[in-house]
């Protein structure tokens, strides 16, 4: 009696998943080549037209085949038990690396190195290389953080969040800050241009010729800007920015203003200029949170794209170029749009305070 092979059976949703790994090119080969052997049994072929078509012994087509019966797709994925190459590196020994490495520091440095915490345990730099970055540890890397210490941040943030997903009807919401001490530098020598295989280079020194302070508000409804510069930054200069405000925006629209704590815009001359102008109604961000203020993100538009490499010969001329970049602005006018929730940002700040 002639022994018949069993039939193999292949599904369409387990050749989809084959077919995305042999394609994808980041898989790994090995796994590319089980799949190959399981798509050509799947469309019918025999043993011996497997392994010349994908270019492996007769024992490995029967293997993956039974492994891939037995488990489907997942089985293909893992190698067995006690093959591969052993680890040099003993468990005990990669532990001892990663509390040195979390828990310690070396003498008169403030973090390890590979070639510091090789040299202190004893073995290779590309062994802790490897170690750390199976593990995802930077140790010479560094974050910043700060977190509110504002007992009404929950009102505060909430407000604010609230004003940015479901602003009120017939109102103009606005977020306004300054941009202090923004300096006129000039380079000491010409900048060299870019071009093929060189950066645009500049002399590192400079000459100071003043400093400016920028007021500024963003419309969420359209991402235009109004903005003036002013030579200090003070309560005066606060209300004088203020009547630009009013006098630039629809008099028949409440303005809700989104701002920070800073001590000018609670000044009682401010209070008091606020109080005989009441479409006006201000809304403070909590402490140590300006990044609740959009407007904040448009400084750093203008910071990079047109302060941080300029060359100012004089203040004025620095001043054109803020005031140019707002005229761009208003040409072609970006909305900034805020999608956190109050849950959600609640949410990350307990996962943070877990930490």
């Amino acid at each position: 009696m002639v022994k018949t092979e069993a039939r193999f059976i292949l599904l369409e949703e387990q050749r989809g998943v084959l077919l995305r790994w042999v394609r994808a090119k980041k898989s790994p080969q090995r796994l590319v080549m089980r799949a190959r052997i399981v798509l050509s049994a799947g469309s019918g072929k025999s043993l011996g037209e497997i392994q010349r078509e994908v270019g492996v012994s007769r024992p490995t087509v029967t293997l993956w085949k039974g492994r891939f019966q037995a488990g489907g797709p997942d089985a293909l994925l893992k190698d067995a038990k006690g093959r591969g190459r052993k680890p040099s590196i003993p468990d005990a020994k990669v532990a001892q690396i990663l509390k040195a490495t979390v828990e310690t520091e070396p003498e008169a440095a403030t973090h390890w190195s590979t070639r510091t915490m090789a040299k202190a345990q004893g073995v290779g730099r590309s062994t802790i290389q490897r170690i750390w970055s199976g593990h995802g540890l930077q140790p010479h890397r560094t974050d910043t953080f700060k977190m509110s210490t504002d007992p009404l941040f929950v009102e505060k943030m909430s407000d604010v969040v609230g004003l940015y997903l479901d602003p009120p009807d017939k109102a103009l919401v606005l977020c306004i800050d300054e941009k202090s001490q923004i300096q006129a530098l000039d380079r000491t020598q010409p900048s060299l241009p870019m071009k093929r295989g060189r950066c645009q280079t500049m002399t590192h020194d400079y000459k100071r010729h003043g400093t400016t302070t920028l007021f500024a508000a963003l419309s969420l409804l359209d991402g235009s800007i109004i903005g003036n510069c002013y030579p200090r930054h003070r309560h005066g200069e606060f209300i004088k920015f203020l009547r630009v405000v009013d006098r630039d925006t629809p008099r028949e629209l409440d303005l809700h203003v989104i701002l920070d704590n800073y001590g000018t815009h609670k000044h009682p001359k401010v209070k008091e200029w606020l109080a005989a102008h009441p479409r006006f109604h201000l809304h403070f961000t909590p402490t140590s949170c300006s990044w609740m203020n959009l407007i904040e993100r448009w400084f750093g538009h203008l910071t990079e794209k047109r302060i941080r490499r300029g060359t100012f010969h004089n203040l004025p001329h620095l001043i054109w170029a803020i005031h140019e970049f707002i005229e761009l602005t208003n040409n072609d006018p970006k909305q900034f749009v805020w999608t956190a929730s109050t849950k959600k940002i609640l949410d990350k700040l307990e996962r943070c305070k877990a930490i």
